[in-house]
């Protein structure tokens, strides 16, 4: 039963302890994070799962690597926001000197750290270009008529 324990006498609920209060705050939270200037905006469960992903038209000018590293830059930040969500519910509850108020906090900021402001430009370098061919020959131009184009083979002689 969710809102509490049954009790020995009678049936009658018993008020469920701080911990178990916790887990349900926690089960509960969501968090979400905007990107690309609110072009893109992402929401995480508490398990730190995208559960939301809105794109503005203007995410497409982005185009795609961009598009992929500002999702995934989003989701970060998004993920890193539960902890202090969980701060919150935490100080509500069992309180954050307490045990598992402490490991609840470590816990959550061992799996989503806060997020620096990040660099622009890729970690990784950009990829190098598809190699285009040029159009004039390499090798040394032959005069027509020695060898195919004038009629015959030029080894045939």
């Amino acid at each position: 039963m969710l809102g509490g324990d049954l009790g020995a006498a009678g049936g009658a609920p018993r008020p469920r302890g701080a911990a178990a209060a916790l887990a349900d705050r926690v089960a509960a939270l969501q968090a979400s994070a905007a990107g690309a200037d609110g072009a893109i905006l992402v929401t995480v469960a508490s398990s730190g799962n995208v559960t939301g992903l809105e794109l503005d038209e203007r995410s497409l000018g982005l185009g795609a690597p961009g598009l992929a590293t500002e999702i995934l830059r989003t989701i970060r930040r998004a993920q890193s926001a539960l902890a202090d969500r969980v701060a919150d519910a935490v100080e509500a509850t069992v309180g954050i000197e307490t045990e598992t108020g402490k490991a609840v906090l470590d816990s959550f900021a061992q799996r989503f750290p806060v997020q620096p402001d990040e660099p622009a430009a890729p970690v990784m370098p950009a990829r190098a270009p598809f190699p285009s061919f040029s159009t004039t020959p390499t090798l040394p131009h032959q005069a027509p008529g020695g060898g195919y184009e004038g009629g015959r083979d030029s080894r045939a002689r």
